[in-house]
């Protein structure tokens, strides 16, 4: 935890693009977004400053921040996997799947690797898993059967584009099983996590928070260096090494922390918020100057 910003090296320019992760670097603990945060996001918008917020939650769980895009209404979930419209009641506009093939490929390779290894399959109607799987947020609609037999096309919602698959491991630890599992299937897909238990979130080759806003920010005319983003768990390195100026919060995980090029102050301190604050005192005073 750091008492204020660490500016990165070298000058900041004005950013025109905004980039942040939500758990555990914009909402606090409790999954709220502060007064401060909540206006200092209004502030940058009303500044000309696009907002866009980058996680690794699905569509459904967007509502938290709803209320807090303007202009575009954009945002980009599951890892990048999704690019949905808040304004219009969490429409997907674009989905860069998980091939079905690569994502039962993982499971073979993981099943060996890994034994004990639980999964569930994220799609864009919602999620399936498995027996096993942990009880995070269970939907009652979900289908409960093996990831081979979710993982089929000729099964109930079988022509659903395969957003992520998500492996649970209950002994093995979630750095561990991190490296263990991009050494045994990497091959196949791109894998991460963002949560502090043995979860692992698994999208497409090539598919990451990063290459998503990347793209989103050509469409734009966007360039990295116009780029400001906030991050805390190894979901979001890709995209603090792609964008000019980045920042790890104060709660950040050690990979993190390396990738970044700044550092802000915690979640639960409004980091984010601090951040946005000065850069907008700054450009103020370049106004006036």
């Amino acid at each position: 935890m750091t008492s204020a910003p660490q500016r990165p090296d070298g000058p900041t320019p004005t950013p025109r693009l905004i980039a942040t992760d939500l758990d555990g670097t914009l909402l606090r603990d409790d999954k709220s977004v502060s007064p401060r945060t909540v206006a200092a996001l209004a502030a940058a918008e009303e500044a000309g400053i696009e907002v866009f917020f980058v996680t690794g939650r699905p569509a459904r769980w967007m509502d938290v921040v709803s209320d807090h895009v303007h202009g575009h209404g954009l945002a980009i979930c599951a890892n990048g996997a999704a690019v949905v419209d808040l304004h219009a009641g969490r429409e997907f506009v674009q989905v860069r799947a998980l091939p079905r093939a690569a994502a039962l490929a993982v499971v073979d390779a993981l099943r060996i690797a890994a034994p004990g290894t639980s999964f569930a399959v994220e799609l864009t109607t919602g999620i399936n898993y498995e027996p096993a799987y942990p009880p995070f947020f269970k939907d009652p609609a979900a289908r409960i059967a093996t990831a081979e037999e979710l993982l089929r096309e000729d099964t109930a919602g079988g022509a659903a584009p395969v957003l992520k698959l998500l492996a649970h491991h209950s002994e093995i630890a979630p750095d561990e099983f991190l490296t263990l599992a991009r050494s045994a299937a990497d091959a196949y897909a791109s894998i991460t996590r963002s949560s502090p238990t043995s979860l692992l979130e698994i999208s497409g080759h090539g598919v990451s928070k990063a290459s998503t806003l990347a793209l989103c920010c050509a469409e734009r005319g966007i360039s990295p260096a116009e780029v400001v983003a906030f991050g805390d768990m190894p979901n979001d390195v890709e995209m603090l090494s792609w964008a000019g100026t980045s920042y790890a919060m104060g709660n950040a995980h050690p990979d993190v922390i390396a990738a970044a090029s700044g550092r802000t102050v915690a979640n639960n301190e409004d980091g984010v918020a601090l951040v946005i604050e000065r850069i907008l005192a700054e450009l103020t005073a370049q106004q006036q100057a």
